[in-house]
């Protein structure tokens, strides 16, 4: 497997192949990433960063006195890591760097710059070095991704019609374009939301994950994914039925199967999602009480000329507008009761100018600024705060506004990318740096739910969320953070300052990286869920021929703390008793060594 990329995913996909699927992994890296000290997954122990530095340093000078002048010579850098990791050095993914990589030689290649064109100009460099090379790529732009795959399997396919073979025949050529935005970004916003939780869609089967206490006796079984931690014990991923059994009130992840897209939106808080512009958003709530009470006082004067004069109730309404718009002629020769409520009638109607006027003016405000962003409506409760519209925040709120939850939105460059999606949603945005005072006041975070801090940088999402802590110290916080270790920290530390508050602390290349690896192993991973630190992952796999799966049921297609089969695709509502046999596809949920195992 060769890995290239600039940032930390690379670094993390890496040590998910090497230390999980026990893969022979290259990594391309740029020389200015060479101090980043990679993560450590399952059996990849990384060697310090001291360590890797003295061995990059060696390599690059066994290279230099490889020249014919005893100048180091130009190209990548080579280097081996204490796991068996080969690292290459390179400042950008050329030809020779990826030959040098070994990529005519390679099962899969994946390409995770942080740049779309970077990318794209490397596959196709790629895919001319090897047709049958299974290519993964790490796009923002999923429009240009769906052309982009279509291309690159034209191509492989037209290179093996026409007959070429090499290192790689027999591998089954394809590309596939991922986001770490849009992997990670359905978990962000299921931890967000209270109520609901990770949803997993695929082939018109909706499974959603919730957190609850365990009934009982009635907790065994094929819906209980996970068990959390609790006191001084570790969380569990997919427990035996008797494990289960002995957790009775202890908190779990539960699978709940959702039998269609609108049952799930009936099941989300907040209001639907409709392109019609709402009244509320049209006339301020002081406005609608002063058209309310206009409305009152014609009716109660409409009553009241009916009492007196004795004529028939609507034409007592009819003569009361017209006393209310003056057309209607003086009451000379009527009752005195009659006269005074021609006078009130008129009173109304010039207090009913203002009013009229007031209305329209706001009405062609709220027009005018249709294609502006929204403020915050007054008397909002129980919403998200989302901070930071950048790609990840982007998909964050798109996630959210599907499952009806209602969010606002902090940002503070005015240019962001994700501030043409907030006006398309018509979502509230506040222009502002969350590390001034009043920003977050102006977002009502008094009345929030949950802080969802999903900037770029750690100290601003940490930042805001120890403010927002004094604001309100029970509010519901979750973190993107960059680093690992620092998002365990920051999470035992919030805990322990809070007890009562929920803390959950993310990050992006924690919740991607397996689904890039699944990905390069050519296996469909349909989605992943966090479960505290770890990490559950919901995968297609075929039951052809399968040992573990071909032959059983649905119930006992499961290995305790690795896999679990959940259900047939085409076929949600299946019985657990089914024996699963040739043709059959099925959902499992696994952890990440699990996984590797049905491989």
């Amino acid at each position: 497997m060769v890995v290239c990329g600039d940032d930390g995913l690379a670094h993390r996909l890496a040590a998910e192949l090497r230390g999980v699927y026990d893969e022979q992994v290259t990594l391309v890296v740029p020389p200015n990433r060479r101090t980043v000290r990679p993560p450590v997954v399952g059996r990849a122990r990384a060697a310090s960063a001291a360590l890797f530095d003295r061995m990059v340093s060696a390599a690059v000078g066994t290279v230099g006195r490889a020249g014919a002048t005893g100048q180091p010579t130009a190209g990548p850098a080579a280097g081996q890591r204490a796991d068996g990791e080969a690292v290459l050095e390179a400042a950008e993914p050329t030809e020779a760097v990826l030959a040098e990589a070994g990529v005519a030689r390679a099962a899969a290649l994946a390409l995770v710059y942080d740049d779309d064109e970077t990318n794209i100009r490397a596959a196709l460099t790629a895919r001319r070095l090897n047709p049958r090379l299974r290519l993964v790529l790490r796009l923002y732009n999923r429009r240009l991704g769906g052309h982009i795959e279509e291309l690159l399997d034209q191509a492989a396919a037209l290179a093996a019609g026409d007959g070429v073979a090499g290192p790689g025949a027999g591998l089954e050529a394809s590309t596939t374009v991922l986001s770490d935005a849009d992997t990670a970004a359905p978990a962000l916003a299921a931890t967000a939301v209270a109520g609901t939780s990770r949803v997993v869609q695929t082939e018109g089967l909706l499974l959603r994950a919730v957190e609850r206490p365990l009934p009982g006796e009635d907790g065994a079984g094929l819906s209980t994914l996970a068990l959390l931690s609790g006191g001084e014990q570790p969380p569990v991923l997919l427990p035996g039925d008797e494990e289960v059994r002995r957790a009775a009130g202890r908190q779990a992840v539960v699978l709940e199967h959702v039998s269609s897209a609108t049952d799930a939106e009936s099941a989300a808080p907040g209001r639907r999602l409709t392109g019609v512009m709402p009244l509320a958003s049209l006339f301020s709530r002081r406005l609608r009480w002063s058209l309310a009470g206009l409305v009152g006082c014609v009716i109660a004067l409409a009553v009241a000329l009916w009492l007196i004069t004795g004529i028939d109730l609507l034409r007592a309404c009819y003569i009361t507008l017209l006393d209310l718009f003056a057309i209607d002629d003086p009451a000379f020769k009527e009752p005195l009761g009659r006269q005074v409520l021609q006078l009130l009638s008129a009173l109304v109607g010039l207090l009913l100018l203002p009013v009229l006027l007031a209305a329209a003016l706001e009405a062609f405000g709220t027009f005018r600024t249709a294609s502006t962003l929204r403020r915050p409506p007054r008397g909002l409760s129980g919403h998200v705060v989302l901070l930071g519209l950048g790609k990840i925040g982007t998909r964050v709120l798109t996630r959210l506004r599907e499952l009806n939850v209602p969010v606002v939105c902090v940002e503070s460059d005015p240019e962001a990318r994700g501030l043409a999606t907030a006006r398309r949603l018509r979502v509230p945005v506040v222009l502002g740096d969350v590390t001034q005072e009043g920003v977050l006041e102006a977002a009502q975070i008094h009345r929030a739910r949950t802080l969802l801090a999903v900037t770029s940088a750690d100290t601003t999402n940490l930042e805001a969320a120890l403010y927002a802590r004094t604001v309100r110290p029970d509010l519901r916080v979750v973190l993107r953070l960059y680093d690992d270790d620092f998002a365990t920290a920051v999470y035992r530390t919030l805990r322990a300052a809070h007890p009562s508050a929920l803390t959950r602390s993310r990050s992006v290349t924690h919740l991607a990286a397996p689904a890039f690896a699944g990905a390069m192993l050519g296996r469909q991973v349909l989605g992943a869920i966090a479960v505290e630190r770890r990490v559950l992952l919901f995968a297609a796999v075929d039951v052809d021929g399968h040992p573990q799966l071909e032959g059983h049921t649905l119930r006992d297609a499961f290995h305790t703390g690795s896999w679990r089969a959940l259900a047939r695709l085409g076929h949600p509502d299946t019985s657990l008793d089914h024996v699963l046999e040739k043709g059959d596809r099925v959902v499992v949920a696994a952890t990440r060594r699990g996984l590797a195992e049905l491989r």
